[in-house]
């Protein structure tokens, strides 16, 4: 008998074993929650390693979720999806237009199309004749002549791109044909707007 309770008492970890067994366990423990769980879940990043590992995207993308439901809109109208997805979406439908502008001899044209903050296209223009000056702007609705420049270029023959309206307003290309001969500008656009203007 006093055999046997010995071979059981050699088998089982020590006390100071277990102590140390716990402490360690502890340790990865606290690191694994400081280093990966607070700043995937709650987005609090003491050491910076959640955000070099890409971890705060996570807790921004739930942050994102909790506000602004999948169903219900986004404050711009027209966004259904949210901002962290890799899908964006809107009730409107796709427009496309090809539009083409002739400009004389120091001749300048404005091509604008109507769009809700958040609204998005793609567009293509190329010159035939020579090349333009564009300014790439917008202009709020009943803002007089205030406008916004986003992209500006001298004596180019081609453009593409892709826009996403910042502010609800009308926005495009202002062309001018600084040689001496026309030129032919033609404009393809397709993405979500109401309608193109020439001014």
């Amino acid at each position: 008998m006093q055999d046997i309770s010995n071979m059981n008492r050699e088998g089982l970890p020590s006390s100071k074993s277990l102590f140390k067994a716990t402490g360690v366990a502890a340790v990865i423990g606290g690191v694994v929650l400081v280093t990966t769980i607070l700043p995937a879940e709650y987005g609090i990043d003491p050491t910076g390693l959640g955000q070099t590992m890409g971890l705060t995207v996570l807790s921004q993308a739930n942050a994102a979720e909790s506000a602004q439901p999948e169903s219900a809109p986004a404050s711009s109208g027209n966004l259904l999806a949210l901002s962290a997805g890799p899908v964006w979406k809107t009730p409107e439908g796709l427009s496309s237009d090809s539009t083409t502008v002739t400009l004389g001899p120091n001749e300048g044209l404005e091509v604008k199309a109507t769009m809700a903050e958040g609204d998005r296209m793609v567009f293509n223009w190329t010159t035939e004749g020579g090349s333009v000056n564009f300014d790439m702007h917008g202009e709020r609705f009943n803002d007089g002549d205030n406008f916004t420049s986003y992209w500006q270029g001298r004596d180019q023959p081609s453009a593409s791109g892709a826009f996403e309206a910042p502010f609800d307003g009308t926005h495009g290309w202002y062309w001018e044909n600084r040689g001496e001969t026309a030129v032919t500008v033609v404009l393809d656009t397709s993405g979500f707007y109401s309608g193109i203007s020439k001014k």
